[in-house]
């Protein structure tokens, strides 16, 4: 077994390149080849609509009917949400959209979970825009207690949920993961107290000397709540190019890239770095680039 886990992030988005949209029958094909070739985790983001000020609109498929989709289509590996948005959903529903996605896997759902995001995609579909960290942290009150205990009573300022039970149950009451996308201090405190897991993405690049600091403060945050920060995963989403086609660096991020080897190396330094799993956004988001990653698995497994 390898010390990092390896997941693939699906794309759902209209190309960065060329704006076509990805089609289901491509998006299955993806999540079952990383099935077979052993990545760890297939992750599905959460988007609904961007409209950068300054760039192209670009459309994204809903992200729990596609984990849906995914779950159903595939048969061992784990199929996560990347992040699901607590701005965007009742937390209660959102919490038996949990338990009936890890009932469709088979026990195989991992709940990535964030205060999402206001600002134009929020203005546009009429969602809230203001305190998204607060509402998040009335969020998982509500979130955590129903997949944990199966039941919740919490009345605040923006959710309540009144003697509410978490009924049905999939396969693995109380025991679904759950990782928290944190950076600010309240977040990675909130992150600190009911993260099995802890997740950041890349920024500007894909490396220690930028994931390094982050970690860092999550492991302090674990300190001041009196945690362990051993007790916990820690996830980095990072951009590799495996191919020789490039372009990331001009729109998401500096990747990892190279020969297998490189990437595989690359890869190693955050292991080393205290990360025990990896988020990886492909560039480009093709089979050919799926496909160049399968050397950089087997050499990880060969370790």
């Amino acid at each position: 077994m390898r010390s990092l886990e390896i997941g693939l992030v699906l794309p759902m988005e209209e190309s960065w390149t060329d704006g076509a949209t990805p089609r289901w029958a491509e998006i299955r094909e993806l999540a079952v080849r990383a099935e077979q070739i052993g990545f760890d985790t297939v992750w599905v983001p959460d988007e609904l609509l961007w409209r950068p000020s300054d760039g192209e609109t670009r459309g994204w498929w809903e992200c729990v009917a596609m984990t849906g989709a995914v779950a159903a289509a595939t048969s061992r590996i784990k199929v996560g949400t990347w992040i699901l948005s607590a701005l965007h959903r009742n937390p209660g529903i959102t919490a038996k959209v949990v338990e009936t996605l890890d009932e469709i896997s088979g026990g195989r759902f991992v709940l990535g979970l964030g205060s999402g995001h206001a600002g134009r995609q929020a203005h546009a579909f009429g969602l809230p825009e203001d305190h998204v960290v607060s509402r998040f942290e009335e969020a998982i009150q509500i979130i955590v207690p129903l997949l944990r205990t199966g039941h919740a009573d919490f009345e605040g300022t923006f959710h309540a949920a009144r003697d509410l039970e978490q009924r049905p149950v999939g396969p693995r009451p109380g025991r679904i993961p759950i990782m928290i996308g944190a950076k600010g201090p309240k977040m990675l405190e909130l992150a600190a107290r009911h993260a099995d897991i802890w997740s950041w993405y890349v920024e500007e690049r894909s490396d220690l000397d930028e994931f390094g600091p982050k970690l860092a403060a999550f492991e302090k945050a674990c300190v001041d709540v009196g945690r362990d920060p051993g007790t916990a995963g820690k996830s980095a989403g990072i951009i590799v190019e495996p191919t020789s086609v490039t372009g990331a660096a001009e729109v998401l991020g500096t990747p990892i890239r190279g020969s297998a080897e490189e990437i595989a190396e690359g890869f190693r330094t955050f292991a080393a770095g205290g990360f025990t799993q990896l988020e990886l956004l492909l560039w480009p988001r093709t089979m050919a680039a799926l496909e160049a990653m399968a050397p950089v698995l087997a050499l990880l497994d060969s370790d």
